[in-house]
């Protein structure tokens, strides 16, 4: 659906708003550069007639000197003008991508899910890119430019009237042609943009599993796949741009017949010794600058119709909503936080049931170990007291507070996820601990590196905490990486912490040097321990195993271990990694 005239103008006010002062200047340097454009061809005029009168040498000389003047004015200007339109839409276009980031954070994973980091970093950055121009110059240009218009055909109507009634209806022509002409390409852009995002996505799929990719000698296939997405784009790509340069071969030929009968008449005009030599050229040379005008409007024209393809897509991501609903402002008490799922049922969209019916608790301070086989629901009771999903039935509460009570922020504070697969993001140490969070101490940091036994890591780093690392890692053992995430975990002090299989890469002489750090983040705390290994769930306090969604098993992890009868016993005995793998 292409955006309204009303959506651009909202768009032009929301984030120009606040830029008023550059605008204002932005819009003065534009039109003074029109006025200077319409005053130098007088100057000309009055150049050729005072010299064929045979004036006086000071007046030619005066006229000349004005004339130069005039100009290296207007190309002052224009420089000017150029430098704050690129300052005014980098700074519109950055507000947008920073509040498309934002709102992408913002929607749950199931939207994520069915999104790549491809398309959506095409949709963020690549799609705003094309407002550029339409939030730095296009109202004001294309006002400039039409004022310039009406400007030339007024004067060319005081000259002569006939001449300035054709020359109008040449420029309400060219508008409605153009106008034509923009509704068409702006659907073709619009399929283009959507090519390009999965193009992009496509890339970024293949490159993200290059390693799986060329251990199975897969390259081939994925290459003939990459191909064909290719060529879809070169088919959209190439049918918009054919849309959008039809304006310009149509602006042209309009042009080349306006001109013909522009030098026409200012012929015959001076020849019937209605006009002067000078008003002859003034006549041609205002008519050479309708081009100008004409063909800036056109490429304005142009740059919208790739615009609104642009604003299309971005009110699309803009309106698409969590299917989460909002979160209330219930608060959380400081301290070890207490569990509770009641009756909770979760399935995925249209899937099956995933849990079904799933009842249990834990005190404030209690460990659980959560076991089961691949596919049992284990990481999904995660995600649910995460709140990255809603449950379909029941409730899932932190000390008596429904999760969809709490606001996120709230949420977030008080439960501490971490994963096997730890982000290390490109920044230095201090922004990948406290993530990118200001007014957190240097002292507060280096008290939790040195609680969690990384005080020698620490003093081997060249920087210290302004030490840079790598995305991805880069240079980080796989335990360093993981009590990282650990020491972020410490700097928010959680109630609830969980350990979705976080220790499940680590080879187990790296596992038993990061137990250390784990006995000492669940201290005082509540834990979820998801875990394939023996040890990891050596600490807990109660042990839950789940089958099919299910509560298979569940009590005190002495009592089962205790209990010959039990699962958890008889998994003992067969050796947990193999039978939970």
């Amino acid at each position: 659906m292409l955006p309204s005239v009303r959506r651009h103008g909202d768009l032009l006010v929301a984030y120009l708003g606040p830029q008023r002062s550059r605008v204002v200047l932005l819009a003065a340097l534009l039109l003074s550069s029109i006025g200077l454009q319409l005053v130098n061809p007088q100057v000309v005029r009055y150049f050729i007639d005072t010299a064929q009168r045979g004036g006086p040498l000071g007046t030619l000389t005066a006229a000349a000197v004005a004339f130069l003047t005039i100009a290296i004015a207007q190309q002052i200007v224009y420089v000017g003008a150029t430098y704050v339109g690129e300052t005014v839409g980098w700074e519109a276009t950055n507000r947008l991508r920073a509040d498309l980031m934002a709102h992408c954070l913002r929607l749950d994973l199931p939207f994520h899910k069915s999104h790549t980091p491809g398309a959506l970093i095409e949709r963020i950055d690549g799609d705003v890119t094309l407002l550029a121009n339409f939030f730095s110059q296009f109202t004001i240009v294309i006002l400039g430019n039409g004022l310039l218009v009406a400007g030339i055909l007024v004067i060319l109507a005081v000259t002569n009237p006939w001449l300035g009634l054709g020359l109008t209806a040449y420029s309400v022509a060219t508008f409605l042609a153009l106008r034509a002409l923009q509704r068409r390409a702006v659907r073709r852009y619009a399929i283009d943009r959507q090519a390009g995002a999965e193009q992009y996505g496509a890339i970024e799929e293949r490159l993200s599993g290059v390693e799986d990719i060329r251990g199975v000698g897969a390259e081939p296939y994925v290459l003939w796949k990459l191909l064909g997405v290719m060529q879809m784009r070169l088919r959209t790509d190439r049918s918009a741009r054919l849309a959008g340069n039809a304006s310009f071969f149509a602006t042209n030929v309009l042009y080349v017949l306006a001109y013909a009968i522009g030098l026409g008449m200012g012929a015959f005009l001076f020849l019937q010794h209605q006009i002067t030599l000078g008003t002859a050229y003034l006549v041609v040379f205002y008519i050479g600058m309708l081009a100008a005008p004409l063909d800036t409007i056109r490429l304005q024209v142009q740059d919208l119709q790739q615009a609104s393809a642009g604003i299309g897509r971005i009110d699309s991501l803009l309106h698409t909503e969590s299917t989460l609903p909002p979160a209330g402002r219930r608060s959380l008490p400081v301290g070890p936080l207490a569990v509770c799922y009641a009756g909770v049922t979760f399935r995925y969209e249209d899937g099956e049931d995933v849990l079904s019916n799933l009842s249990f608790g834990l005190a404030p301070g209690e460990t659980l170990g959560l076991l089961g086989r691949t596919g049992s629901g284990k990481t999904t009771v995660t995600r649910l007291l995460a709140r990255l999903y809603d449950p379909t039935a029941g409730r899932v509460c932190l000390d008596g507070v429904d999760l969809r009570d709490l606001s996120i922020e709230t949420l977030r504070q008080r439960v501490g996820v971490v994963t096997q697969d730890v982000q290390i993001f490109r920044g230095t140490v201090r922004d990948n601990l406290t993530f990118f969070r200001p007014g957190v101490a240097d002292a507060d940091i280096r008290d939790v590196l040195r609680h969690l036994d990384l005080e020698e890591w620490y003093e081997s780093l060249p920087a210290g905490l302004d030490t840079l690392l790598g995305a991805g890692g880069a240079g980080l053992s796989a335990g360093e990486a993981q009590l990282l995430a650990f020491a972020r975990i410490f700097l928010r002090d959680p109630g609830l912490v969980i350990l979705d299989e976080a220790t499940a890469r680590l080879d187990p002489a790296t596992e038993r040097y990061v137990e250390h750090a784990v006995t000492r983040l669940l201290t005082g705390r509540t834990g979820i321990i998801v875990a394939h290994r023996l040890r990891t769930v050596g600490r807990v306090d109660r042990i839950m195993i789940l089958e099919d969604g299910q509560v298979a098993e569940e009590g005190r992890r002495v009592d089962l271990v205790q209990d010959p009868r039990s699962r958890f016993s008889a998994l003992l005995r067969a050796g947990l990694e193999e039978v939970l793998a």
